[in-house]
């Protein structure tokens, strides 16, 4: 929780007039050294979003709802939090529902959502009489209203980011559809089942980002979809060069087509498949970083110059470091990393309902200090 005595005068000041510009953000993404440090994040936490929202905006949060009425004031809050926070863009995802069968455990963070999920090492589908029972979801073009919406009450300067399902080709079949052990086993078992598995959610996600094709401020498109740990990737770098990385060059390539930048975030070690990922799916940049695996210092100088570079403080000192000591951490990133151009400044991964509101100030405030230094 924030503790009163934090200061935050850049960001009050910055609140006051809020000054974005994606096309800065685009210049960045495409390691033009301009003297402009970003803000990005895959994502920031509803329960985040809500206690700044009503503490510090005076403005009433309002859950997405059923109705279309709530909707918009949900996003109407969305476009206001990222306007305020010194975003360019507005963060767009789909809520497209995917049935699935999770684990439910107690949220402990300061800013609790009550419960957390995940999935358990066997999934719905096992097998081809579950993949042909599955009720998979249709994508329609009445479902992304809300895009148009977001598009024409964006403040001037903003764009739009989109990520579909948050999730990608192998997080939805390892840990939402299949689970990682069944899918383990069904890569030798029944690779024909595995294939079209993974063959339904590339065109579901492909479809999704040909939907908003088209719309007015639509900057680029970050793709979730973590393929690895510590040390290795979750599933061999053949199994991800034939079954996933494929699916990601077709979102690449679609976002070329149309003059968008696509933008990978990949939790874990991807070392093995970093060439892949830069060469042949034509990554613009990279994004999630953790210290124990590569800190975002060493991949800007092994990768800086082939890819942009995108968040990197690590959830684990953003979540426990304070004061001094965090605000030493950041600056040392943002010595290293922008100095040269095509760094983005956010966290690791997500700014999640567990990381303390007033570190997550800390980070904005040293973004914005290297904005007026230059």
């Amino acid at each position: 929780m924030l503790r009163m005595n934090t200061e935050i005068n850049l960001l009050k000041k910055y609140w006051q007039k809020p000054s974005p510009n994606i096309e800065k953000f685009k210049k960045v993404v495409r390691r033009e050294n301009i003297g402009y440090l970003p803000f990005v994040e895959l994502g920031v936490d509803e329960e985040v979003m809500k206690f700044v929202t009503e503490r510090y905006f005076g403005r009433k949060w309002v859950e997405p709802g059923s109705n279309i009425e709530s909707e918009k004031l949900y996003w109407e809050n969305v476009i206001h939090f990222y306007y305020k926070m010194g975003y360019d863009y507005v963060m767009v995802w789909k809520f497209m529902e995917f049935p699935k069968s999770m684990r439910k455990g107690e949220d402990t963070a300061s800013l609790s959502r009550v419960q957390r999920d995940w999935t358990v090492n066997k999934g719905i589908i096992s097998s081809w009489e579950d993949f042909e029972r599955y009720p998979w979801p249709e994508v329609k073009e009445s479902f992304f209203w809300f895009y148009k919406f977001v598009s024409q009450n964006l403040p001037e300067g903003m764009g739009i980011i989109d990520c579909p399902l948050g999730g990608g080709v192998l997080d939805y079949a390892m840990n939402i559809l299949v689970g990682y052990e069944t899918l383990c086993y069904l890569l030798y078992d029944d690779p024909k089942l595995v294939e079209a598995i993974f063959e339904k959610i590339g065109k579901i996600l492909l479809d999704s980002y040909k939907m908003v094709i088209g719309l007015d401020k639509l900057a680029g498109f970050i793709q979730g979809d973590d393929m690895g740990f510590k040390t290795a990737t979750l599933v061999s770098p053949e199994v991800l060069r034939k079954y996933v990385l494929p699916w990601h060059k077709k979102f690449a390539q679609l976002a070329h087509d149309n003059g968008l930048f696509f933008i990978i975030h990949n939790c874990g070690y991807c070392e093995s498949i970093m060439d892949d990922l830069i060469e042949d799916v034509s990554i613009d940049g990279k994004h999630s970083f953790e210290d124990t695996i590569m800190p975002v210092t060493d991949f800007k100088k092994k990768y800086g110059e082939r890819i942009a570079v995108v968040g990197g403080v690590d959830m684990n000192k953003l979540s426990s470091l304070t004061g001094k000591k965090l605000q030493r951490y950041i600056q040392g990133i943002i010595k290293k990393c922008d100095s040269t151009g095509g760094y983005l400044l956010g966290s690791g991964n997500t700014i999640a309902n567990y990381v303390p509101v007033e570190n997550y100030f800390l980070m904005l405030e040293e973004g914005l200090r290297q904005r007026n230094k230059n």
